[in-house]
């Protein structure tokens, strides 16, 4: 079974998408095949790779959305699974029609708690499920938690970046009672300048509070993630002798040793 991976926040522009944009690229080509979904109604995971025009048009049956509907047949994973020009990467897409079923108190829905999960035990062919959440907790995120093995929540080492952090952590324990398998959360310190002294000042002050469980490699807010994405290419394809594509290869290599234990299939070669 793959392991499954979700990076949620409450914060938005907090680097969820462009880190799984470009975590994808540096998986993809180590020879890890990766499934990402799309839990955002927004689709800028999906656009990244296909394009706005494309993702806005596809109907309710062909994006994530469908998974959520309790009033429609379950869909077969190659029907949802489309895949990228990246050997390696395959998306399940969401666009507005994900927005209807992002709805509150997601722990009221049932059985329909478990979508994702299931969805997930059922694939094949795949080593790693990357799920990029909305911001928010609401139903897309919860059902993420109860899916996932690891939870990695990306914070802008700021004042705004780091509040509701208590909510997030709350929501992964309440979460983790439906889901004995998660027992990873990491936090991961993005859009950082290390030029910045209150992003160093916040960088350290998040390792003193949470010093188990900061990731010790921090994303910049690089021009080379920027230029790479522009082109709908993960940074290890579109710039791979980059700054931004060896801390991209370094962050991947940790977040599977932190949850290597969980299966002997996943390695970085």
């Amino acid at each position: 079974m793959a392991i499954a991976v979700c990076l949620i926040n409450q914060k938005g522009g907090c680097g969820k998408s462009s880190t799984s944009f470009h975590l994808a690229g540096a998986w993809a080509a180590a020879g890890i095949r990766v499934l990402l979904l799309d839990l955002d109604p927004q689709g800028s995971l999906s656009q990244g790779f296909f394009g706005s025009q494309l993702v806005e048009d596809l109907q309710r049956s062909e994006t994530i959305a469908t998974l959520f509907d309790d009033t429609a047949f379950a869909p077969s994973a190659s029907q949802l699974i489309r895949e990228t020009r990246f050997t390696g990467v395959s998306v399940v897409p969401a666009n507005q029609h994900l927005a209807r079923f992002n709805t509150p108190n997601p722990e009221q829905t049932g059985m329909m708690q478990y979508a994702l999960r299931t969805f997930i035990r059922e694939l094949s062919g795949f080593d790693l499920v990357m799920m990029d959440c909305p911001p928010n907790l609401l139903r897309c995120a919860w059902n993420a938690m109860v899916a996932t093995d690891a939870v990695v929540i990306p914070v802008v080492p700021e004042s705004f970046g780091t509040q509701g952090l208590r909510a997030v952590h709350q929501a992964v324990e309440c979460a983790s009672i439906l889901n004995p398998s998660l027992q990873h959360m990491s936090h991961l310190i993005t859009r950082y300048d290390r030029r910045l002294l209150i992003h160093r000042s916040y960088a350290e002050r998040l390792r003193q509070v949470y010093p188990d469980s900061v990731l010790s490699t921090a994303i910049p807010e690089a021009c080379a993630f920027k230029v790479s994405l522009a082109r709908r290419s993960p940074v290890e394809f579109d710039a791979p002798k980059s700054t931004a594509a060896v801390l991209t290869r370094q962050l991947s290599h940790e977040i599977l040793d932190l949850i290597s234990n969980k299966t002997a299939k996943v390695r970085v070669a």
